[in-house]
């Protein structure tokens, strides 16, 4: 009981928690307009022309905090708050995905492990709960050499997803590290006003440590139970 609680409980609240403080930053830094009055659209222009970047597109998009970079066409989308924005939380997200734009470009190495782990990540991400759910019921109601088998596939799907949050991570403080350094260093922020970017974007890096810690906890959940059930027989 303690080993479920430790793996799934707290990852699940863990994850709570960082939904909670990245609403609640975002949601708080939205409503202070920068002093520039620079849109969101704005400051991830002028990131990427500060790294010779003129061939991406820059598009609104529906919802919130549905910001984000597709490198295979080329788009940094923005969800219309940051979008249209001049909010240091706009700023400061408008800037990240800049800055995965600017990874794209150089060839960061950890971004470039990602992308070829998506596919991969899409079909696990898809297939893992249900073949793990019928795993445990056939284990646990027939003690099935069948149900075995499909958990052990429920695991690999799950060592997959957290490989791919793993490298995700790097990538994430890597984009918001470029992001802070150039808001100040192209004047779209002055320095008393990145306080309020850095609380967004550190808030938004939480939820990805959340995610790679509640993976993680699933992996070895399955694996546990895997190894008890093997051990009885």
């Amino acid at each position: 009981m303690l080993i479920w609680i430790v793996l799934i409980i707290v990852p699940m609240l863990f994850g709570l928690y960082a939904q909670t403080r990245v609403h609640g930053a975002y949601n708080k830094n939205v409503q202070i307009p920068s002093r520039g009055r620079i849109t969101g659209r704005e400051a991830a222009d002028a990131v990427m022309r500060s790294a010779g970047i003129t061939n991406v597109e820059i598009v609104q998009v529906p919802g919130q905090l549905t910001d984000h970079y597709d490198p295979i066409h080329r788009r940094l989308a923005l969800s219309e708050l940051n979008y249209n924005g001049t909010s240091l939380a706009a700023l400061g997200v408008a800037a990240h995905e800049a800055g995965h734009a600017i990874q794209h470009k150089v060839g960061y190495a950890m971004m470039n492990v990602r992308q070829t782990l998506a596919p991969a990540t899409q079909i696990a991400a898809g297939v893992s709960n249900y073949v793990i759910l019928a795993g445990i019921l056939l284990v646990s109601y027939m003690g099935s050499a069948f149900g075995y088998n499909l958990l052990y596939i429920g695991a690999i799907a799950l060592g997959v997803i957290v490989l791919f949050q793993l490298v995700t991570l790097p990538v994430e403080f890597d984009a918001s590290r470029r992001a802070k350094a150039q808001l100040v260093t192209l004047g779209i922020l002055d320095k008393d006003e990145i306080k309020g970017a850095n609380e967004t974007l550190d808030a938004a890096a939480l939820t990805y440590v959340a995610a790679f810690v509640a993976a993680l906890g699933s992996l070895l959940h399955i694996i546990m139970i895997i190894a008890g059930g093997r051990r009885e027989e």
